[in-house]
């Protein structure tokens, strides 16, 4: 069964499935979904969770062990899988066959992937997993969308807001789901009546941090190292957490290579790129970037994550810096 992320609760309400594809390229979403399956697994008695990570030379053998070990302590487990790339192989795509003929109300797959193109959707793999749970398939909010989303979280924080302080909230974050949800939250202490205001929201907006993480961004795709570095540097000072400057980068190295992709396929830039200011941007950017350096960019972004979670001896925000430096186009030093 497909669904989307409105049906989710709905669906959850009904009773849990064995088996959940969770898809898309929005961090927040994503993470939200994932949340809820997780609250209603708990709620469901099952009190172990086990987490893999599908990463290149993955041992997928690991995945059907863990389908055949429960604690001592638990009766029902959660085996969650994130699968950054996408493409699980071909040991992958067996292996995840083989759990699909597995499931049962003791056993739940939670596996998180990006958006599946075509050719996956119809895989053996997904068809198999499709079969016996749920497909969510997350996609990203555009530019027209993004007032009608804001309204709806305004309302789910116990807001309302005039419709100009919609627009401005929504010009502000640029389809930044992760930053628009923070602004509400921040919202929610400066709000009166639990009406937002234009001229509110214009005091919100222009109250936010200095070094925010857009401009951090801007100032990459323009190749402008100096200026990308001094606001790096102005994030950390500010208190903004490695995850969220690594989710802006590796969010926009991954549009870079959809776009340029696109792009050679004949497509035009105005299509792709709806904010008319950043298509100069944009254009900067897949100038002096191959789409191998920004694969190359990608499998950077993935050892920082690594080193977020601990899991590497290197500094987060030495990875950060010469992430940005390699997106202006820079050598790492």
């Amino acid at each position: 069964m497909r669904i989307n992320p409105r049906q989710l609760q709905q669906s959850l309400n009904k009773g849990l499935a064995p088996v959940y594809v969770v898809s898309g390229d929005e961090p927040l979403l994503v993470q939200e979904c994932c949340d809820s399956i997780r609250a209603a697994a708990r709620n469901s008695g099952f009190s172990e969770r086990e987490l893999l990570h599908a990463e290149h030379n993955f041992d997928w053998g690991q995945l059907l062990a863990s389908a055949g070990s429960m604690s001592l302590f638990a009766e029902k487990k959660v085996i969650e899988v994130r699968l950054p790339s996408g493409k699980p192989g071909d040991k992958g795509s067996k292996a995840l066959q083989e759990f699909a003929s597995l499931a049962s109300d003791d056993l739940l797959l939670l596996l998180v992937l990006p958006k599946l193109d075509r050719s996956q959707l119809n895989s053996k793999w997904v068809k198999a997993l499709e079969q016996n749970g749920v497909l969510l398939q997350i996609w990203p909010v555009d530019a027209q969308e993004m007032p009608r989303w804001i309204h709806q979280r305004l309302r789910a924080a116990g807001l309302d807001a005039e419709p100009e302080a919609i627009q401005i909230l929504a010009e502000r974050v640029e389809g930044n789901l992760l930053a628009a949800s923070q602004e509400i939250e921040k919202l929610k202490l400066l709000s009166q009546d639990n009406l937002i205001t234009a001229a509110t929201m214009s005091d919100a907006v222009a109250s936010s941090a200095r070094y925010d993480v857009f401009g951090l961004i801007d100032r990459a795709l323009a190749g402008d190292a100096e200026n990308a570095v001094k606001t790096l540097h102005g994030l950390r000072a500010e208190g903004i957490e490695a995850p969220v400057v690594l989710w802006a980068l590796a969010r926009e190295i991954r549009s870079l290579l959809e776009i340029g992709e696109k792009l050679d396929q004949g497509q035009q830039l105005a299509r792709l790129v709806r904010i008319q200011k950043r298509q100069p941007l944009i254009q900067s950017a897949l100038a002096r970037l191959r789409p191998r350096q920004l694969e190359s960019l990608l499998l950077r972004a993935r050892a920082v994550d690594t080193a977020i979670k601990g899991g590497k001896d290197q500094d987060p925000w030495t990875g950060l810096l010469e992430l940005t430096l390699n997106l202006c186009g820079k050598r790492s030093i």
